[in-house]
């Protein structure tokens, strides 16, 4: 690899690879398995310009305001999955656990009149208390994940359908709620976020440079740091640019104009957790015991305490899968957290990048995951495919993603890159 060298003021030098030596860097490591997110985003990109092509209102503003909401509850509950599975285990639960928390939250609000600010942290301490016992079983009690979670998957099935009376829908009237997943930010808001994003994510690059070059470790080609800060500008102003326009169909009637309110709020739990994994000592615990379990606990690190905390946060952000999915709907049902959302929620951790074999995989797995399911469903729907061939369609995409990344795990391990 060429370098550069510069020495600091107090005399510490630093090496700086060149734009050339780190691009061929990143395509050798792709060459020897480290794919990360690039097979997501290539089928990403390649779905949407099919889709585009095809029907005339797959980039409509409408239809991409639609997307947000309609992945919302997929892409949260896979944001907790990508902990389970970065420990090689597995919650079947997530699914009916999101719609046992949606319950609870709807119950308070509707049957019992709680406010908004009561009843949304009923149901995170729900989904907590459920991630605290299902962790408890696996990493205490020594019962395999599949089982717990699975008998779990039955029993919060059951669960839901006694907390419904058997089958009762019951719909929520709180403005505040109903508008998390269904209203818009004002346009002049939209883009105060999104220029705070911008600057607050060119802040977080150049402040890694700099912490890097000040510890005399190597630091990232200014140019590629320019150019990932200036592809995600341009990402967000193009985004926002369609949001912010107006499309609805009678505006006269209903303005819709401005992000939609979960964007941000995705946005935030994306954030959060990627500091978690990637910048404090919990994250790295999590890595070392997906890696390699006897290491971990050779090495001091409290591994029952790992597992059961992944089983916690699964299904805490299970839990706001689940209210975003009740604010969608404005209602709670028996099939809130059932039917394909749980093959969706593990599809899109899976699909996004992250290992079912444990140890790799990022939070920005699971909302690149979920989007390529979003743009599955929805386009195939457009296109007037019925619902089995949109299941065999995002099965056939979900068994790809596991047998590239058990190919390039093979490869990694061929080339010494593991």
């Amino acid at each position: 690899m060429s370098t550069t060298t510069t020495t600091t003021a107090g005399g510490v030098k630093v090496i700086k690879p060149t734009v050339n030596s780190y691009i061929r860097d990143y395509w050798g490591r792709v060459r020897g398995g480290d794919l990360g997110t690039l097979p997501a985003i290539l089928g990403l990109i390649v779905l949407s310009l099919i889709f585009g092509i095809s029907t005339d209102t797959f980039f409509s503003g409408l239809n991409f305001a639609n997307l947000f909401n309609q992945s919302a509850q997929v892409i949260f509950i896979a944001m907790g999955l990508v902990f389970v599975l970065l420990l090689g285990e597995i919650d079947l639960s997530a699914g009916f656990a999101s719609g046992v928390c949606g319950a609870v939250v709807a119950i308070l609000l509707t049957n019992h009149g709680w406010e908004w600010y009561t009843a949304i942290p009923a149901a995170l301490v729900t989904g907590l208390v459920i991630g605290f016992v299902l962790g408890f079983l696996v990493a205490k009690i020594g019962i395999p994940s599949f089982v717990v979670t699975l008998a779990a998957f039955l029993g919060f099935q059951g669960l839901l359908l006694v907390l419904l009376g058997g089958g009762t829908n019951i719909s929520t009237r709180d403005e505040f709620f109903n508008s998390l997943n269904n209203d818009n930010l004002s346009p002049v808001w939209s883009w105060i976020l999104t220029i705070v994003a911008i600057v607050g994510y060119a802040g977080v690059q150049l402040n890694n440079v700099r912490s890097r070059a000040k510890r005399g470790l190597v630091t990232d080609p200014m140019g590629i740091v320019a150019m990932r800060i200036g592809g995600l500008a341009a990402l967000l102003i193009i985004g926002t640019a369609i949001l912010s326009q107006e499309r609805a169909i009678n505006p006269a009637i209903n303005s819709l104009k401005g992000v939609p309110i979960v964007v941000p709020i995705m946005g935030i739990f994306l954030v959060i957790w990627t500091f978690v994994l990637g910048r404090t000592a919990y994250g790295r615990h999590v890595y070392a015991v997906g890696g390699n379990t006897e290491a971990a606990r050779r090495a001091g690190i409290k591994v029952d305490r790992i597992r059961i905390s992944v089983f916690v946060i699964g299904s805490f952000m299970a839990a706001i899968g689940g209210i975003m999915a009740v604010s969608r709907a404005s209602s709670v049902d028996p099939n809130t957290g059932g039917s394909n959302i749980l093959l969706y929620s593990v599809g899109a951790a899976v699909i996004g990048g992250t290992s079912l074999f444990g140890g790799k995989g990022k939070v920005i797995n699971a909302v690149i995951g979920g989007a390529v399911i979003a743009v599955i469903d929805n386009g195939m729907g457009l296109l007037g495919f019925s619902s089995g061939t949109k299941y065999i369609v995002t099965g056939l995409i979900l068994l790809v993603a596991a047998s590239v990344d058990a190919l390039a795990r093979r490869r990694a391990a061929a080339t010494g890159n593991r």
